[in-house]
Formats: C-alpha cells, structure tokens, sequence
C-alpha cells in the first residue's frame, strides 16, 4: 500500500459513526455506501434479523455487556478490519463479519478498511 493511499484512508470518510439505536439493515446499508464492504451482525452463530436494532441484538446475546444509547463506536478507514470486529464486540457484545462487497468472502482480519475496499 503506497503512503498516499494510507493518508487517503486516514481522510477519506474520515469517520463513521455506529449508534445502537440504528437498524442493524440501516447500519450495514450506511457500511457499505462508507466503504464499498459489507457488514454482517450475528446473532449467535446465526445472521441477525436486519429490523433488530443494534442495542435489541445486545440484548438477546449472552455477552454481559451494559450500553447505554449515547455510546458509539468511530469507524475510520485506516482502522485494521480486526479492530472494527473486536470494537463491536467490546461496546455491544455483539459478533460481526467484515465481507466483500457481495458479502461471500471474509475480508483479511490483518488488513485496513482501506486496503479491503481498494481490494488489496
């Protein structure tokens, strides 16, 4: 990845932002028009219902995990895809998938936002 690239990810869409309030098939929607990837939430091992809200999954995991409405995560492009996964999972308690843009393979834990969405 060339040095312009990394200062484009740092820039580019420079922030977006998760409120657990959001409709987990609006957070996804929003994901993928930020990035050109797709964001899929679990419940369980299971897809999670796109109408759920982002705080009723937290409810139905077994993760222990108190979230008020006012806390979010920021999301930027310089952000290793791993970081993004683990973030939801420490905020919500909630298990997501970073995937291509059709939403068939897994996006490489080790790589930015960035990079997956240049597909590098």
């Amino acid at each position: 990845m060339g040095l312009f690239d990394k200062f484009l990810d740092r820039f580019n869409k420079a922030e977006f932002t998760i409120a657990p309030n959001k409709k987990l098939k609006s957070l996804s929607k929003e994901f993928k028009e930020a990035y050109d990837l797709s964001l899929v939430f679990y419940k369980g091992n299971i897809i999670a219902e796109g109408d759920l809200t982002l705080g009723a999954l937290n409810q139905k995991t077994s993760a222990d995990i108190a979230t008020t409405s006012k806390e979010g995560i920021k999301i930027k492009g310089n952000m290793l895809v791993k970081e993004v996964e683990k973030s939801f999972l420490d905020t919500y308690g909630v298990t997501v998938q970073i995937k291509d843009k059709k939403a068939e393979k897994l996006v490489d834990n080790n790589i930015t936002l960035g990079e997956a969405a240049r597909n590098q």
